[in-house]
């Protein structure tokens, strides 16, 4: 098997765990302030008993309560730009050039990517320069405190139960630690992924590298539908695979934008 591949059966064990526990798992009492977090984060410890090592509990414990994350999922508000302005906001027209560039000089790990995944360099390179600046900004937030904290967090509590539990299995398995380093919700890497996606398409890669986060990031467009040789603007095939990658239109349209802007070598809408 390989590692990507145990990884996903551990990461499937670690879910069916979880809702085997039902009402149990959900004694830990969510909370919309940092006031029950070290309450909550040893009930979560002691519920987590026997399905981790002692030294993913111990990167658990050693989790705080993060205000910086709260606040930036409580306000995200250029997702609510119009296209043009989410684009001039995020630099889409310097992005596709230096992206060009980038497809250039990397001309022989996107022909490989593009073999063995089906993706074309256009969208890989969008992504990668939206997320993280080519790799420049990876965040500088304790990623495992940022998934605790909205784990505990009242808003989206099962969506980041599963995170940190995913997350606790990376600890375990020496990808994750009590340090590593992420952006507000806990992504890392240089294309931003979830714990939870490091499992299921990261394939044991290290994502702080360009070739690790690109093939990880191929990977994941594959597992949600890309058809190789189809087109990725809306209404074509592959745009839904682009959608699953986030879940602002703004977002999803600006990758498909500015991958073509790549791919055709122009800049054009």
């Amino acid at each position: 098997m390989t590692r990507g591949g145990k990884f996903k059966t551990i990461a499937a064990a670690a879910f069916a765990a979880l809702a085997c526990m039902g009402g149990e798992a959900g004694a830990a009492q969510c909370g919309n302030t940092g006031a029950g977090f070290d309450a909550w984060k040893q009930q979560f410890a002691n519920e987590a008993k026997g399905r981790y090592s002692a030294n993913a509990i111990a990167a658990l414990m050693s989790t705080h309560y993060n205000t910086a994350t709260i606040a930036a999922d409580r306000g995200q508000k250029s997702f609510h730009l119009s296209l043009d302005q989410f684009l001039a906001k995020r630099g889409g027209s310097a992005i596709a050039a230096r992206g060009r560039a980038l497809k250039q000089s990397n001309a022989a790990l996107f022909a490989s990517i593009q073999q063995r995944y089906g993706v074309p360099p256009g969208p890989l390179i969008a992504i990668w320069g939206m997320e993280t600046g080519f790799g420049a900004v990876h965040g500088n937030q304790n990623a495992l405190s940022a998934v605790a904290t909205l784990a505990y967090d009242c808003r989206r509590t099962a969506y980041f139960t599963d995170q940190l539990d995913a997350a606790l299995t990376l600890v375990d398995h020496g990808v994750l630690n009590a340090n590593t380093r992420g952006s507000m919700h806990g992504e890392v890497g240089q294309t931003q992924f979830m714990p939870k996606n490091i499992l299921n398409y990261g394939g044991g890669g290290n994502l702080d590298t360009s070739s690790g986060a690109l093939n990880a990031t191929a990977n994941f467009l594959r597992a949600h539908g890309w058809s190789p040789g189809a087109g990725y603007q809306p209404g074509e095939p592959n745009f839904a695979a682009l959608q699953a990658w986030n879940a602002a239109s703004v977002y999803q349209q600006a990758i498909a934008i500015v991958g073509r802007q790549i791919d055709e070598g122009g800049g054009r809408h």
